[in-house]
């Protein structure tokens, strides 16, 4: 797990450092093993890390300059399909500088744009910033694992992976309107989808991307999902169910720190556990099992 935060302003921004630095403070407990930042005169970012996979080369706000522009991503999720899109990127020319997943989807919207959505298998919020087209793409993975919120205002945008970080910017009241009392009082401790309860503070939905830029915030849903006939026969299905669990366990099994698994002793944690003990026995690896 990790944080992000953002402000993108169109005029110029005021006092970014010491308010972003206020803003990742309260995403420490998200991301304990380190921090960056990123700045110019309309936007300024924030991240702090819980490393997985390439500590030593996965450090962010990650930046990469083309002819045309520069591009910074600050990123929080894995995705499990990092291999495939890596040797995509590196069949059409792209050269890499690490290992982490991180470069390979900034690459991935360096090169596709906002297509490069329909090609992740993974968990993400992220945010790529476009310094000379001076525009912001935010997105958030179809299940909607990872949060994002955002305050949008005449003339700018602040986003983050918690409503209390977005109630660090001294832009942004902690005000409960009607419609957050009423969430809370009828709905807590859920909320509408969409909704950050306080009032001016909106979610990013699940499979949702944004583009702010001059002109404002625009949103669309890039994935739904779509039930279809079933025609395989009953030994089809068992072959099929067994080999999509068995590729979800394993390929989120790649990392580069050690790995657990809770095992409550219920039928879902018991697979997780047998699957990725497996795995583990095969490739000279150890895994560590909690009972809980």
């Amino acid at each position: 797990m990790c944080g992000i935060a953002g402000w993108v302003d169109c005029r110029r921004l005021c006092d970014s450092t010491a308010i972003m630095r206020r803003m990742a403070q309260t995403m420490i407990p998200r991301g304990p093993d380190s921090g960056g930042f990123y700045t110019d005169d309309n936007c300024a970012l924030a991240h702090r890390r819980l490393s997985v996979i390439d500590p030593a080369g996965g450090a962010q706000p990650m930046t990469r300059k083309t002819a045309l522009d520069s591009y910074t991503i600050v990123y929080n999720g894995e995705l499990y399909n990092t291999a495939e899109i890596r040797s995509e990127l590196e069949s059409a020319g792209v050269t890499f500088t690490t290992a982490s997943d991180t470069e390979v989807l900034l690459n991935a919207y360096i090169t596709w744009g906002e297509a490069c959505l329909d090609k992740l298998n993974g968990i993400y919020a992220f945010a790529v910033w476009q310094e000379k087209e001076k525009q912001l793409f935010l997105a958030r993975d179809r299940i909607g694992v990872k949060p994002l919120f955002y305050y949008e205002y005449a003339g700018g945008i602040i986003f983050a992976s918690e409503i209390k970080t977005l109630l660090a910017h001294p832009m942004i009241e902690p005000v409960i309107d009607r419609d957050g009392i009423a969430q809370i009082m009828l709905l807590g401790p859920a909320r509408k989808p969409g909704s950050g309860v306080f009032k001016g503070i909106r979610e990013l939905r699940p499979a949702e991307c944004a583009m702010y830029c001059r002109c404002g915030l625009r949103k669309r849903t890039y994935w739904s999902l779509h039930a279809l006939p079933h025609k395989e026969s009953e030994q089809e299905t068992e072959q099929h169910i067994a080999y999509l669990l068995t590729d979800a366990i394993k390929r989120q099994l790649v990392s580069d720190v050690p790995l657990c698994t809770m095992l409550s002793g219920g039928l879902d944690s018991s697979i997780i556990s047998a699957v990725a003990a497996k795995e583990f026995e095969q490739n000279g690896r150890q895994l560590t099992t909690y009972s809980i």
